[in-house]
C-alpha cells in the first residue's frame, strides 16, 4: 500500500475491479498529490489553486497543460514610456514602416518581410521623407556582391515607368547588351572604330531659354569641357594666362564656323593655340604675349587630333541623339586596357559632355544617368567638376545620377584632405540623399562608418552582408533590402561568363544544361 510525502492518505485499489477502473483510481491519486505538491511550494499569501508563480514545468518531456505550465500566463511587469527615436535605437530595423509600393520594385526588405520599392523623384515630390533633398545615389559594394546588377536593374525596371536612362562611359562594356534588349542604341568608341563625337556640339536650346542665355550656357560648357581636358593631360591646374587661351580661343573658332556654316572643332582650337598669332591680335593692349601660356595647351589638346584618340573627337559627329530613346550607352571598352587610364578619363570627359549637353532640356522627361566605375574618375578634378554641376542641377533637370564605386575610400582618392579633388568628391557623397552599401571588407568599415555616419549594429550589418543585399540608407532611415533577379534578368546582366568552364565551344547555358555521364563499373 504506497503512500505519498505530501500526503498520509494511502491509494487502495481493490483488485476485484475492472482495469478502467484500476486506472481511473491512479489518475486521481496522481491529480491529487500533485495539488498537494502546489500547496507545499505555493506561498502563504496570495496562494492560488492550479497556479504555480514560479512557472516551473512538472514534466520537463512534454510539458503540463494548462495555466500552470507558463504558457499564456499572465505576467505583471512594470510600464516603461520612452519616445519613437529611442524605440528605434533598441529596436532597430523593426519599427521601420517602409518607403511604400509607389516606384520600382526592388525585392525583399528583410527585417519587414514586405517587398521593397524606390522611386526618387517620387520621394522627392511626395515629401514623405523628411531630408530626401535630392534623387542622387551612390552605390558601393565589393566585386561580387550584385551591385552591378542592381544599377542595371534599376535602369531596365525604371523604363518601364516612364524613365529613360543613360550611360556616359561604359568603360567594360557591359552595357551593350542591356541597351540593346531594351530597343536602345550603343555608341563604341575607340581606335578603328567608326564611331565620332563632337563634344563641341551645340546642343537644342530649351523653349524656356532665351537666345542669348543659352549662348551663354553653352560657351561656359565648352569652356569647362576644355579646361578639363588640359588639366588632365597637364596634370596640373592652369594658369591665369592659359584660361585667358582658351577663352580667346573658343571664341575665335566659333566666329569662324559661324562665318563658315560649320561645326567648331577640337583640332581647330589645337591648331589656333598652336599659332599664337591670332591670340595675341585679339588681346590687343590687355596684357602680353599668349605664345608661351598656348604652347602647352597646344600640346595637351593634340593628343586627342594626333595622339592615340585622334579620330574619335576630332571630327563632327557620325550620329545624333536620340532622345526619345529608352537607353544610351557609350562603350569606350576599347581604351581600358592600358595601366595608364588618362585616354579613358579623356574620352569620358568628352563622352560626358556631348551627352550633358544633350540633357540640358528640363521638358526631356526624368532620366536616369548612371557612371558605372565611377572609381576611374576620382583621382581627376576636370571629371569631378563636370560630375558636381551635374549633381547640383539633377532637380532642375529632372536627372537622377547613380554613382558606383567599390569601396567609400575610393572617394579619399581624390586628393589630401582640403585638396580641390578631395572636397569635391566629399560634395558628391552629401549630394547624395541615397546611399546603398553592399558588403565592404573588414578594414573598409570604419571609413564607411565614418563617411556614411552608420551606427554600431550597421556596420556589423554591412560586413556580413550576403550576395544582392545590401544596406539602404534613403534620406537617414535604414533598410537591409535583398535584391531579387528575374531569371531572364540574371542571364542578361552576368558578367561572371568568362568565369565558367566553357569546353569545345560551348556558351553558359549549354554546359549547364548538359547530361551528366557517370563512369562505368566494371564487375
Amino acid at each position: 500500500m504506497p503512500t505519498t510525502r505530501a500526503s498520509a492518505t494511502p491509494l487502495f485499489v481493490p483488485r476485484k475491479i475492472s482495469r478502467a477502473q484500476q486506472r481511473a483510481a491512479r489518475a486521481e491519486f496522481a491529480e491529487a498529490r500533485h495539488k498537494a505538491r502546489l500547496a507545499e511550494t505555493a506561498p502563504k499569501h496570495g496562494r492560488q489553486e492550479g497556479f504555480d508563480p514560479q512557472l516551473r514545468a512538472t514534466y520537463p518531456s512534454s510539458g503540463r497543460p494548462g495555466a500552470a505550465s507558463g504558457r499564456g500566463g499572465r505576467l505583471s511587469l512594470p510600464k516603461h514610456r520612452m519616445t519613437t527615436a529611442t524605440a528605434s535605437g533598441a529596436y532597430p530595423f523593426l519599427a521601420e514602416g517602409g518607403l511604400g509600393a509607389e516606384g520600382i520594385f526592388i525585392g525583399r526588405d528583410v527585417h519587414a518581410e514586405a517587398a521593397f520599392c524606390f522611386d526618387p523623384f517620387s520621394l522627392y515630390a511626395s515629401g514623405k521623407v523628411e531630408g530626401f533633398t535630392n534623387p542622387n545615389v551612390l552605390l558601393a559594394g565589393i566585386i561580387g556582391m550584385g551591385k552591378s546588377a542592381l544599377a542595371k536593374s534599376l535602369a531596365t525596371r525604371a523604363i518601364a515607368h516612364g524613365y529613360r536612362t543613360y550611360v556616359p562611359c561604359d568603360p567594360k562594356g557591359e552595357w551593350t547588351a542591356v541597351a540593346q534588349a531594351l530597343g536602345g542604341y550603343t555608341i563604341a568608341l575607340g581606335p578603328g572604330l567608326p564611331g565620332r563625337l563632337n563634344p563641341l556640339d551645340t546642343p537644342a536650346r530649351p523653349a524656356a531659354v532665351s537666345e542669348d542665355d543659352w549662348a551663354t550656357e553653352v560657351r561656359k560648357r565648352r569652356l569647362l569641357l576644355l579646361a578639363g581636358l588640359a588639366r588632365t593631360v597637364l596634370k596640373r591646374d592652369l594658369q591665369p594666362m592659359e584660361h585667358t587661351a582658351l577663352d580667346l580661343a573658343l571664341d575665335l573658332v566659333v566666329a569662324d564656323a559661324q562665318a563658315h556654316g560649320t561645326v567648331p572643332l577640337l583640332g581647330d582650337i589645337a591648331h589656333l593655340l598652336g599659332s599664337p598669332e591670332r591670340l595675341d591680335s585679339a588681346l590687343g593692349d590687355q596684357g602680353g604675349r599668349m605664345g608661351p601660356a598656348a604652347e602647352d595647351l597646344a600640346h595637351a589638346l593634340r593628343r586627342l587630333v594626333h595622339g592615340d584618340l585622334s579620330g574619335m573627337f576630332d571630327a563632327p559627329s557620325t550620329v545624333a541623339f536620340d532622345p526619345t530613346a529608352p537607353m544610351l550607352s557609350i562603350d569606350l571598352s576599347r581604351l581600358g586596357g592600358t595601366g595608364d587610364d588618362t585616354a579613358l578619363v579623356l574620352a569620358m570627359t568628352c563622352a560626358s559632355a556631348w551627352m550633358e549637353s544633350s540633357l540640358a532640356d528640363p521638358d526631356g522627361g526624368r532620366r536616369w544617368v548612371i557612371y558605372d566605375e565611377a572609381w576611374r574618375v576620382m583621382r581627376h578634378v576636370g571629371l569631378l567638376e563636370r560630375m558636381q554641376s551635374q549633381w547640383k542641377l539633377s532637380r532642375g533637370l529632372g536627372i537622377a545620377n547613380l554613382m558606383v564605386i567599390h569601396r567609400l575610400s575610393d572617394l579619399l582618392s581624390a586628393g589630401d584632405a582640403g585638396s580641390r579633388g578631395r572636397v569635391l568628391a566629399e560634395g558628391l557623397l552629401a549630394d547624395c540623399s541615397t546611399r546603398i552599401i553592399y558588403r565592404q571588407e573588414p578594414d573598409q568599415l570604419a571609413t564607411a562608418a565614418s563617411l556614411l555616419g552608420l551606427t554600431g549594429v550597421e556596420t556589423q550589418a554591412v560586413a556580413a552582408l550576403t550576395k544582392g543585399r545590401g544596406l539602404w540608407k534613403v534620406a537617414g532611415r535604414s533598410f537591409i533590402t535583398q535584391h531579387i533577379l528575374h531569371p531572364t534578368e540574371r542571364t542578361l546582366f552576368d558578367t561572371d561568363a568568362r568565369m565558367v568552364l566553357k569546353p569545345h565551344g560551348f556558351t553558359k547555358t549549354e554546359v549547364l544544361s548538359l547530361p551528366v555521364q557517370r563512369p562505368e563499373v566494371r564487375k
